[in-house]
């Protein structure tokens, strides 16, 4: 079970009990822009449920305020087939974006999949060249592929190239 300490933040397993703000986050049509459409309350329950808590291991932690324990983020983390590959993600609370937090969470979570269980690879994906991308390379991923053609269509109904972007523990150490 990983949970870690930032200076703001709590990353923690999700309960059933954070419905409420994982839905005002997954609710919102623009904080989903680039994921899918906004979901209902009932889906991001089933998400939530099958996803989040009762997967094992599970595909996600709550990224929580250290001062209110209001969950503002959702943080993609779960290991792909290839042991030891781990797929991150992140999507943040409108209300909380262009504060450092989505870049606080995965600070501490990089080296922790890394230094404590042995991840020998991680990798994101991202069609947001604005906000996404920048922040994977300033986390130090480097860019591996980009499916062109704009072969992605996404909930703002627009088709998007997809970028890949990857980090393996030697370029990490280094």
């Amino acid at each position: 079970m990983v949970r870690l300490e930032t200076a703001r933040l709590v990353l923690r397993p999700f309960e059933m009990g954070d419905l409420d703000d994982l839905h005002a986050i997954f609710g919102d049509p623009e904080v989903m822009t680039f994921v899918e459409p906004a979901y209902s309350r009932d889906k991001c329950r089933d998400f939530l449920r099958d996803f989040c808590v009762e997967r094992t291991p599970p595909g996600a932690l709550a990224a929580a305020r250290r001062e209110d324990g209001r969950v503002v983020g959702y943080v993609l983390f779960k290991e792909l087939e290839d042991p030891g590959v781990y797929e991150l993600g992140w999507i943040f609370a409108r209300s909380v974006w262009r504060q450092g937090y989505a870049f606080e969470a995965m600070s501490a979570l990089i080296p922790h999949a890394f230094e404590v269980l042995g991840a020998r690879r991680l990798c994101a994906e991202a069609v947001d060249t604005t906000k996404s991308v920048p922040l994977m390379v300033k986390l130090g991923l480097r860019h591996e592929s980009t499916r062109r053609l704009q072969e992605v269509l996404h909930s703002d109904g627009q088709r998007h190239d997809l970028h890949w972007y990857g980090l393996s523990r030697e370029a990490w150490a280094g």
